[in-house]
């Protein structure tokens, strides 16, 4: 009965502290709508990041395990990382939201003057940001690595309780499975807050914003940068 009850409240904690931070959905829907990600991409860099994003602290958590860390010790770890993954999305966001900036710019409709032999003087009004539609292979590729790094930093500080009482318990299966149960939750809930959250999107007009797609992703992950930070 006791094991079952550690295994309910991993699933819980892990469901519960994915769907209050909204830093682990809304950088996936934001930049999935602003580079155009299929389905499968999308959900393939949001498993991969939570990976790395909850991997990282069962090794930690094991770690203090082996080591006889204290909860508190751990907790204190995980909130370094919290505060440098904290800075990296927040700086993350901003050169996203730069560049995304930058990008409209090009895009803003111009006239050149020109002439041919058969005609005087004229002027063509066209957009730069048509020649540039699809995102650069390197430039395309960079973005998911750098969510990943960010992830990858990102702590779990609910799970190293999950880890440690378990273990202090009945020993290392019991903690394994604790982590096995809150790393499923948590990934599962990503998926479900990154998906809904593009049905939402899927209904705002995009002719009107994606010129300023780029731009607007980059502040959405900048401002969870700054939530961050915030401690919210």
């Amino acid at each position: 009965m006791e094991n079952t009850a550690i295994l309910a409240t991993a699933a819980s904690l892990g469901l519960i502290h994915t769907v209050l931070g909204p830093d682990h959905y809304i950088p996936f829907a934001a930049l999935s709508q602003a580079r155009g990600w299929s389905d499968s991409k999308t959900a393939l860099i949001t498993v991969l990041c939570g990976v790395g994003h909850v991997a990282s602290s069962v090794l930690i958590g094991l770690a203090g395990i082996a080591l006889g860390s204290a909860v508190s010790r751990l907790e204190w770890l995980e909130g370094l990382r919290g505060d440098l993954a904290g800075w990296l999305l927040l700086c993350f966001g901003l050169a996203y939201m730069l560049w995304g900036v930058k990008h409209a710019l090009r895009g803003r409709r111009h006239a050149h003057v020109h002439s041919h032999a058969d005609e005087g003087p004229h002027a063509h009004e066209h957009a730069h940001q048509a020649l540039h539609a699809h995102p650069h292979g390197e430039e395309s590729s960079v973005t998911p690595w750098a969510l990943f790094i960010v992830f990858v930093f990102g702590p779990c500080e609910p799970l190293i309780p999950v880890l440690m009482y378990p273990a202090m318990k009945t020993g290392l299966g019991l903690a394994m499975a604790a982590a096995a149960v809150f790393s499923a939750a948590t990934l599962a809930a990503m998926l479900v807050c990154v998906f809904l959250l593009l049905r939402g999107l899927s209904s705002v007009p995009a002719q009107r914003l994606e010129r300023y797609a780029h731009a607007l992703a980059g502040f959405a992950i900048f401002a969870c940068g700054v939530a961050v930070k915030a401690g919210l």
